[in-house]
């Protein structure tokens, strides 16, 4: 029996992003984003039976990370709790299992959080920022990494450059993607990088990380929480904000080499949630990609079908994604330019569009959103299609 629209997307929670220290870590954060989304819902503390909660690098080795928020926030009586990590691609996961719980009676309000808190305030004595994903990855064993291939960074840079062997893409391709989501970021105010504009010239001027990455081709490391609340739709109608409706909901873990097929998991999410939701690709107003890398929204474009396998560096150079284009993508500005809360930059934007919150970024149709998440290197992948009517 399919589960869709049964459940809707309540409420949201968003702490405030980038270099924000006043908190006493990721459970803090997390914490607030979980009480922003009630409170956006008309919910109370009391209504929450389910928490899902997916930790950031900082709590990671936390394997009862759940139980702590729950403990923290002084939760009682959950009837289902869980830690979850399917890298970027957890926070649509979470999302449906919270539907399938709800859907199975066992529970009926669901809190889904992720939280994290890498950065650290500047000291005299330990210099500037530090942390991240790359960080936290940057292991170094064995005869690849004598060469220099260790971190996560350095393994997508050798995935892009095969595309780049094989389909021509080009660096002023990965720019597109970067200064377009730049644009949109401009036209968000909650954005890390609101009132920095980018050009090419400003792309190619960043430094390197690893070929073919610039700085501007790699997310950022953000502190900070994003909370969502799930319950059946039915009760969503009669709560504080509009229902955002779980249309479609699939996952796809390909067990194969990237670099041998430059495939994601996207093919196989997308067949599942788009036959649950009834969609064509025809029927998409806008996207939310995840994107740790400028390369991988170009890749993950590819794979839903939005152009053909190698044709994705043309498409996004043309305009299509950016502002007054074709296929609005990452209409915040994304992971590139916003925020880095993983998998639920791309969810809570897309809340924000189907309610028509987006302001001065609001994409002009926004029925209907295509939700995106990754993890690994292309190893896991979570799709979501939202709506704004069951």
């Amino acid at each position: 029996m399919s589960l869709r629209a049964k459940c809707a997307i309540a409420g949201l929670g968003q702490t405030r992003m980038g270099k924000n220290f006043d908190h006493p870590g990721p459970i803090g954060f997390a914490a607030e984003a979980v009480n922003l989304a009630l409170d956006d819902a008309g919910l109370q503390r009391a209504d929450l039976d389910g928490l899902l909660v997916n930790p950031g690098i900082t709590w990671l080795n936390n394997p009862m990370a759940s139980s702590s928020l729950q403990h923290a926030m002084g939760l009682g009586d959950l009837r289902l709790t869980a830690t979850m990590n399917l890298g970027g691609g957890t926070a649509a996961a979470m999302i449906m299992h919270a539907a399938q719980a709800i859907d199975a009676g066992m529970a009926e309000v669901v809190a889904c959080v992720f939280a994290d808190a890498p950065l650290r305030a500047p000291s005299p004595n330990k210099g500037g920022d530090g942390g991240g994903s790359a960080a936290f990855y940057g292991f170094a064993q064995g005869l690849d990494a004598h060469y220099g291939l260790f971190g996560v960074n350095a393994h997508y840079a050798f995935v892009a450059q095969r595309h780049m062997y094989r389909y021509g893409t080009s660096n002023d391709h990965l720019g597109a993607v970067a200064v377009s989501e730049r644009k949109w970021a401009n036209l968000n105010p909650a954005a890390q990088f609101h009132d920095t504009p980018m050009s090419m010239a400003d792309y190619h001027a960043s430094r390197w990380v690893v070929e073919p990455f610039h700085l501007y081709d790699c997310c950022l490391v953000s502190n900070g929480g994003l909370a969502v609340i799930v319950t059946s739709a039915e009760r969503a109608k009669n709560l504080k904000r509009p229902p955002v409706y779980i249309l479609g909901m699939g996952q796809g873990h390909p067990g194969r080499d990237p670099l041998d097929t430059l495939v994601s998991g996207a093919p196989i999410a997308k067949e599942t949630a788009f036959k649950m939701a009834g969609i064509k690709l025809t029927d998409v107003n806008f996207c939310e990609l995840y994107d740790c890398y400028t390369f991988t929204v170009l890749v993950t474009l590819e794979d839903y079908g939005f152009c053909k396998k190698g044709e994705g560096g043309p498409f996004v150079a043309s305009g299509a994604i950016g502002p007054g284009g074709s296929l609005p993508v990452n209409t915040g500005g994304g992971q590139l330019s916003s925020f880095y809360m993983w998998g639920m930059t791309p969810v809570g934007e897309a809340i924000v569009q189907i309610r028509g919150d987006g302001g001065r970024r609001q994409a002009p149709k926004h029925e209907v959103g295509l939700v995106s998440g990754n993890g690994g290197i292309l190893a896991t992948h979570s799709t979501l299609v939202l709506g704004s009517q069951p």
